[in-house]
């Protein structure tokens, strides 16, 4: 089933749950009133649902390959829909008609339909024991990962496979996703990876891949070479050939190669100058109580946004369902903590690259009008507070960079979390230099606390408002602590900016 068919399944799941707690609050009986009072509670159930779950993704796994992490996922999810429907519809009529246990009816309800219907599939069709994901702990540890796979294949040889990357491999090797023969298995999971399409496909997989952040660095045909077509033998040489990918065969390698290899954020970025903190220093920024507080309030001040402009966030994502299309969410693979890769999450503002006739659209028939709008004012940017509840990024911190321009001289900006607005965006902006940039983002780490930051939010609100200012005294003084830190290597081949 399509995405936005499960997508309206799940919020109709919910619905009825929440209808059916209501009867079991009301010993079924139920009267023209009592529904009429629940009405406004209801509402604001589903709309909320309908943002939560297509941001959250809890649409995107397949049934039949449920696990108990999604359960965990979707009984989270679920707490936070009832939580904003609660705070809506406080703010409406102040809960009026909506009794105190029907909210906790409510989730116990919603969360049996929505796990029992994935538990029932599952049973029913494959009768698997439940699977324990290390998708969640990839993502806080140190490992960095040095090679990003693409599997094809679709078959209990690349199951095994998938699995045996997730017991012996975490954190070395990344699977971007699974490539079928043929289109039947497209949207679905094996081992909790993504079927991206087929095989006929792989060079538009790959282009989609480079413009999500992706870079694939080997290829891994979990199939025998007699099964392969012609065309497809032909497709993966010729592959192979133009890009700078190894395609190998599993039969062939009965081991996991797990040699040091580049990593997957490599970049093209090249320059004389680097970023390096001394080692005393780097321990101080570590260690400072600071990060613990402002973790906090990043959290709190994440939640409490999303509650607050959650009408807002449902009308925008309407908006942008009608006027670009489905999905509303874009998503692009970023460095973040310590270069740890993460999804960061946008309101689409382009439409598809091609037409129904297959003419490719430049970037500017693409931008819809609205998504004009929203980049100006930073509306595309509202999902990323999915990202800071997460962990993801931070309120105020370095913009995370596409991993193609994130140097490794200057991986000294990786040392905290990515932000929403930082210190480059308030006293740069998008006009600076990389270098320019990059210092500031270093000066930050060096000089994070709660009054900067507190800066920081507020120069922002008069750059969202009236554009973006350059600020030379600011970059000046970066450059400036920088060198008599000792944290600028290399040659100052390079002068700042001055202003027009």
């Amino acid at each position: 089933m399509p995405r936005l068919g499960l997508l309206i399944l799940d919020v109709s799941l919910a619905g009825v749950g929440s209808l059916l707690a209501l009867a079991l609050r009301e010993n079924f009986d139920l009267t023209r009133d009592r529904l009429l009072e629940f009405l406004p509670y209801f509402t604001a159930t589903v709309a909320v649902a309908f943002l939560v779950f297509a941001i959250g993704g809890i649409t995107r796994a397949i049934w039949r390959f449920s696990s108990q992490p999604e359960y965990l996922k979707i009984t989270a999810t679920l707490i936070l829909v009832i939580i904003g429907a609660v705070l809506i519809t406080f703010a409406y009529n102040r809960l009026d008609g909506v009794a105190r246990s029907l909210p906790l009816i409510q989730c116990l309800v919603c969360v049996a339909l929505l796990i029992g219907a994935r538990v029932l599939h599952k049973i029913a069709h494959d009768g698997r024991q439940i699977r324990k994901a290390s998708a969640g702990f990839l993502r806080h540890t140190d490992a960095e990962p040095v090679s990003t796979l693409l599997v094809v294949g679709i078959s209990k040889l690349a199951e095994t496979y998938l699995q045996a990357i997730t017991e012996l491999a975490p954190g070395r090797i990344v699977i971007a996703g699974v490539v079928g023969r043929t289109d039947r298995h497209v949207g679905r999971l094996v081992a909790t990876h993504p079927v991206l399409g087929e095989l006929r496909d792989i060079d538009d997989i790959l282009n989609d891949l480079e413009v999500h952040g992706i870079a694939i660095d080997k290829i891994v045909v979990a199939t025998s070479f007699d099964a392969l077509t012609a065309v497809d033998r032909a497709t993966l040489l010729t592959l192979e050939r133009s890009r700078n990918i190894t395609v190998q065969f599993l039969a062939e390698h009965l081991g996991l190669d797990l040699k040091p290899q580049a990593t997957p954020y490599r970049s093209n970025c090249r320059s004389e100058l680097s970023f390096e903190i001394p080692p005393l220093e780097l321990r101080e920024i570590g260690k400072r109580r600071y990060w613990k507080v402002k973790r906090a309030i990043d959290a709190i001040v994440a939640f409490a946004a999303l509650v607050i402009f959650s009408p807002f966030i449902v009308i925008v994502a309407f908006v942008v369902a009608a006027t670009v299309g489905f999905p509303v969410i874009f998503w692009q693979q970023r460095p973040g903590l310590g270069g740890t890769p993460f999804r960061l999450y946008k309101f689409r503002t382009m439409k598809a690259a091609h037409t129904f006739d297959g003419r490719r659209l430049s970037d500017d028939e693409r931008l819809s009008s609205i998504g004009t709008l929203m980049r100006r004012v930073r509306m595309d940017e509202w999902p990323q507070l999915f990202n800071i509840m997460r962990g993801d990024m931070s309120i105020i911190g370095p913009r995370p960079l596409l991993p193609c321009d994130q140097s490794e001289a200057y991986r000294a900006r990786l040392l905290v979390r990515p932000g929403l607005t930082g210190w480059a965006q308030v006293v740069g902006g998008r006009t600076i230099s990389p270098e320019d940039k990059a210092a500031l983002d270093v000066w930050y780490v060096r000089n994070a606390s709660l009054r900067l930051d507190l800066e920081i939010a507020a120069r922002t609100i008069p750059m969202v408002l009236f554009g973006e200012r350059i600020c030379i005294p600011a970059i000046e003084r970066a450059w400036r602590d920088l060198s008599a830190g000792g944290v600028l290597k290399g040659t100052l081949a390079y002068k700042t900016e001055n202003a027009l």
